[in-house]
């Protein structure tokens, strides 16, 4: 689950500016509502009604890193019906990297159906969401419509100018439609195993290429890193002149894909998990790392500077 926000510029005019989505890892079948802004009651409307009253209860949920989607009420909501779920990694958007791919897939269908009145974009929302739906998706070899319902959709233009398929279909009796109707739904097992083959097929492509170019960082646990100073750590902006790597920090959990949660001591956890290739080893003596706290008035909240010891200082200002 993702949240799509600042739809351009078009809020403070028209009212709709963010979209609420949840996509379905493996039929790629998604469901969104666009919102002027979004509240922890709206994104638990949006599970209750949007998705477990149509499809069931969920085995395994992630969620963006959001104000809407990080809350004791959405915690709640998940304990609730015993939903296992992860929070993406803040600073690597690929570790929901499916909400990523839609998210622009979506605009770019929006941008196409707008053209010149822009100001109804939310009204344009369902047709966007009908053409992902039916349009045959290169990672699974199906379309999402047919790996949920069993059965490709006709579309209104096959009504209107007769396709073969719905002529074929107009001059069979409806029992024979009822028994080819089972046919259909008793092989979609075998159609959403051969989508699934596909699938892992397709994500082996992916690995294969994506290693021929990477060079992946290890760490283990206790040892010492610094990390890129990024903007999406949102915690302060240093002076225009401040090193690109802060730390050292200590890494305290080693996760599946790469990711790392980083301690500055024991329990002390400053920043959400990140990936490791904001990483990289940090090669001075293993002094105590001792916080100093101190106001930002500018803010007017409390952030952290970290002291970091005199041998390798000179890494951080590479």
């Amino acid at each position: 689950m993702d949240i799509i926000g600042s739809i351009d510029s078009y809020r403070e005019i028209w009212g709709m500016d963010i979209i609420l989505a949840a996509t379905d890892y493996f039929s790629k079948w998604t469901e969104a509502r666009s919102y002027r802004e979004i509240k922890a009651s709206d994104v638990d409307k949006f599970f209750t009604t949007q998705v477990l009253y149509r499809y069931g209860n969920l085995r395994k949920i992630i969620l963006d890193n959001g104000t809407a989607l990080k809350n004791a009420k959405i915690d709640d909501f998940i304990k609730k019906f015993r939903i296992e779920w992860r929070y993406s990694s803040v600073y690597n958007p690929r570790a929901n990297g499916l909400a990523e791919a839609f998210n622009k897939v979506l605009i770019k269908i929006i941008r196409k159906t707008i053209r010149d009145n822009q100001r109804n974009w939310h009204e344009k929302l369902p047709e966007a969401l009908w053409a992902y739906r039916i349009t045959h998706r290169t990672v699974t070899q199906a379309t999402p419509y047919s790996l949920v319902y069993g059965t490709e959709t006709v579309l209104p233009i096959e009504v209107e100018l007769p396709s073969l398929r719905v002529a074929m279909a107009s001059e069979i009796p409806l029992t024979k439609q009822m028994q080819l109707r089972l046919q259909e739904l008793d092989g979609m097992d075998e159609k959403r195993l051969a989508a699934q083959q596909n699938l892992e097929l397709y994500q082996a492509r992916m690995t294969r290429a994506y290693e021929r170019i990477s060079r992946p960082r290890a760490f283990r646990k206790g040892e010492l890193v610094l990390v890129l100073r990024r903007p999406i750590t949102g915690r302060h902006h240093g002076p225009k002149f401040a090193p690109n790597w802060e730390g050292p920090y200590i890494v305290d959990q080693v996760y599946d894909g790469g990711a790392y949660l980083l301690a500055v001591q024991e329990g002390n956890h400053p920043i959400s998990p990140i990936n490791g290739r904001y990483l990289k080893k940090y090669y001075g003596q293993n002094y105590p790392i001792k916080p100093n706290k101190h106001q930002n008035k500018e803010e007017g909240s409390s952030t952290i500077d970290w002291v970091e010891s005199c041998v390798g200082i000179d890494q951080l200002f590479e």
